[in-house]
């Protein structure tokens, strides 16, 4: 059994999102083709459709948009039947470029929210581990040697949590990551090789991580989507104090969504020269390029 790390970013525009996050989800091989299948088994039971066909995805922008949760409490809870009618009512719409009725936002705004918390108990019915690196949106890079050829501290910190996970289960991994724009996606993979190649550590991380990722388009693969979903949540509402977290969040997102991420991301006792240390998958870094003079 091995390992795929379906990683996505969230907030890189440096607009509306509080952090810049990158990371997702990892799932043992054996467990993707079910994952995959209870996604699609849940989207279909709670939107009574596939959102493809409609021209639109499982993004956690759109399943938990501000007004997503103000249509959903717009009237109590609608029997599973009613809202997947209405739901379609609502899609079919907006193809046709109509505005739905009321009924069909509120049908919208509930099944939404039904669908990401669905994700998250997939997630956890199906063994899944949270991975994610965390900086501040204000952190800008400097114009070094360094910083535009070597992979950045908070992505060294994301990959060797995943390493930790693959050390202790003695399997490989892949890294799996949403297509975004070829030229960046090119710069990340030559920083990643490098890490992995030219230092000692990251030489010895590759005899369990395979260094060159697979690049796959999110609206065709739906552990990228949950994974958008899980950095999307990250970034609005996961929140330690202690580790330098204390950017705004949105409380209907850190209520409701941030125990399952401190549930499912990675936690792990690491040995290190006669020493134990408890990492945990979502790190925080108040300066990727904290080395730069």
């Amino acid at each position: 059994m091995s390992y795929l790390l379906f990683m996505d970013e969230s907030g890189h525009d440096h607009r509306t999102m509080p952090y810049e996050v990158r990371g997702g989800i990892a799932l043992p091989i054996s467990k993707l083709w079910p994952f995959i299948q209870s996604v699609q088994n849940l989207e279909i039971a709670t939107f009574g459709t596939l959102l493809h066909e409609f021209r639109t995805e499982l993004k956690g922008c759109k399943l938990l948009d501000k007004d997503r949760f103000k249509w959903a409490q717009q009237r109590s809870q609608m029997i599973p039947e009613e809202r997947r009618k209405h739901c379609r009512g609502f899609l079919t719409k907006g193809l046709e470029k109509k505005s739905p009725s009321r009924i069909e936002f509120t049908a919208y705004g509930q099944a939404s929210l039904e669908m990401a918390t669905g994700i998250f108990e997939l997630l956890k019915q199906h063994d899944a581990s949270i991975f994610a690196s965390m900086i501040p949106k204000g952190v800008t890079k400097p114009e070094t040697y360094e910083a535009e050829e070597f992979l950045r501290k908070d992505h060294v910190f994301l990959f060797e949590r995943y390493f930790y996970l693959l050390e202790q289960n003695r399997k490989h991994g892949l890294v799996v990551m949403d297509e975004v724009e070829k030229t960046e996606d090119r710069r990340f993979v030559k920083r990643m090789e490098a890490y992995f190649k030219k230092t000692a550590t990251g030489r010895f991380r590759s005899t369990y991580i395979v260094p060159n990722p697979l690049f796959v388009s999110s609206d065709m693969t739906y552990p990228i989507q949950a994974a958008d979903l899980v950095i999307y949540c990250i970034n609005w509402g996961f929140r330690v104090p202690s580790r330098g977290m204390n950017a705004v969040t949105r409380p209907e997102i850190a209520d409701n969504y941030g125990r399952w991420l401190a549930q499912l991301q990675f936690e792990g006792i690491i040995k290190s020269n006669e020493t134990e240390f408890t990492s945990y998958g979502i790190v925080y870094v108040p300066d990727p390029f904290e080395s730069r003079e």
